[in-house]
C-alpha cells in the first residue's frame, strides 16, 4: 500500500484471525481499517493537518517537518469487490482507497491476488 503523504510504502494485514488466505497472503475486506492492525504506517507523515506535523512545522518556524505516520482511516475502503465478499462485505482488490483524517489517500499497489477461482 502507499498513502499519498507519506513516505515509505506499507503492508496491509487482514483483521485476525484471517477470513480468506490465498495463495500469497490473507485476504481482507472493505471494514479492514484498523490503524496498526489492519493499516500499518507509511514512514513519516507530511500531513500539515496532522496535529503532530503541524506542532513540528510551528516550532520549525513554517517549515514542513514530517512526523512518523500513525495512519488514522476515516471511512471504509472504497468502494471494494463486488463481485467477491466477505463477512458479507466487498473484498479489498486494486481498485481500492481508503481516506486518512490527515488527508492522505491509501491505494493498495499490489493486491497479490491476480485471480478468484473455486465461486
Amino acid at each position: 500500500m502507499l498513502c499519498s503523504l507519506g513516505t515509505a510504502p506499507s503492508i496491509f494485514n487482514a483483521t485476525p484471525p484471517p477470513r480468506v488466505t490465498t495463495t500469497v497472503g490473507e485476504a481482507g475486506n472493505v471494514a479492514d481499517i484498523v490503524p496498526m492492525t489492519n493499516v500499518s504506517p507509511f514512514g513519516m507523515c507530511t500531513s500539515p493537518a496532522n496535529p503532530a506535523v503541524a506542532a513540528a512545522t510551528a516550532a520549525a518556524l513554517g517549515v514542513l517537518t514530517p512526523m512518523p505516520c500513525v495512519p488514522n482511516p476515516s471511512s471504509p475502503w472504497k468502494p471494494g469487490c463486488t463481485s467477491v465478499s466477505m463477512d458479507g462485505l466487498p473484498a479489498l482488490d486494486l481498485t481500492c482507497t481508503l481516506t486518512c483524517l490527515w488527508g492522505g489517500v491509501i491505494e493498495v499497489t499490489n493486491p497479490g491476488q491476480a485471480l478468484v477461482s473455486g465461486l
